[in-house]
């Protein structure tokens, strides 16, 4: 795979994080942040996934990059997606930050080709902090979201995550893993193993972007169709 450069940043790079599938094609292309270690779908078709770094990663500093920065990363990696496969929708989005500076990009100018964003535990605001802040500007987003919450995610609260997507009406899809945390752990008194949470999340992304990208693809007109109204002798 070739380099992505991102001023400046120049050792920023688009690549293979793994493989989900979804049961038609075209499969849409998902930038996000490596974070996920995904299970095997069971689904049909192979939906590629794709992750770019973020300047602060690659120097391994734990202070995130700002917000300006960190868009003009999303812009690159989508501009990236968009050489490597040509013609092909794609889908947008990442886990906490990734998630909210990749939803700020689309806000402020929409990304190119991107048909919808995923967020994975989107953070609504500091813990212990309830509001909903963080989300004003995803009133600009035009673009279908689907957010992939724990129901103990700290950054989240279930009230005000529901409340956000109640406001942001048919653009916003949620659904929440009963007992799972921010990182998507599940305590071990609920006799379930994470890589099971992990699992019905990929289902979940799978599933939605299957409906979403079959309701916004165009289906050609057959050549010999005729037209309404038209008598065929």
């Amino acid at each position: 795979m070739r380099p992505l450069t991102c001023p400046p940043c120049s050792k920023n790079h688009l690549r293979p994080a793994g493989v989900m599938c979804l049961r038609t094609a075209p499969a849409p292309v998902w930038i996000i942040r490596s974070w996920l270690p995904l299970p095997p779908s069971s689904r049909s078709v192979t939906l590629q996934l794709y992750a770019t770094k973020f300047p602060y990663m690659e120097r391994r500093g734990r202070r995130p990059d700002p917000p300006q920065l960190a868009q003009a990363t999303v812009r690159a990696a989508v501009a990236r997606a968009l050489d490597l496969l040509p013609g092909l929708p794609l889908i947008a989005g990442g886990k906490s930050f990734g998630g909210r500076m990749t939803s700020q990009a689309q806000a402020s100018a929409p990304l190119p080709r991107v048909r919808g964003l995923v967020f994975v535990g989107f953070p609504l605001h500091p813990a212990g902090h309830p509001s909903q802040e963080r989300a004003k500007h995803l009133f600009q987003v035009q673009i279908p979201m689907l957010f992939l919450q724990g129901a103990r995610d700290q950054l989240a609260s279930l009230e005000e995550i529901r409340a956000l997507g109640k406001k942001l009406g048919k653009r916003a899809t949620l659904k929440v893993f009963e007992g799972a945390d921010y990182s998507f752990h599940l305590p071990a008194r609920s006799g379930r193993k994470d890589r099971q949470v992990l699992g019905e999340l990929v289902d979940a992304l799978a599933a939605w972007a299957d409906e979403l990208i079959l309701r916004t693809t165009p289906h050609p007109t057959p050549r010999n169709s005729s037209k309404p109204g038209r008598n065929i002798k």
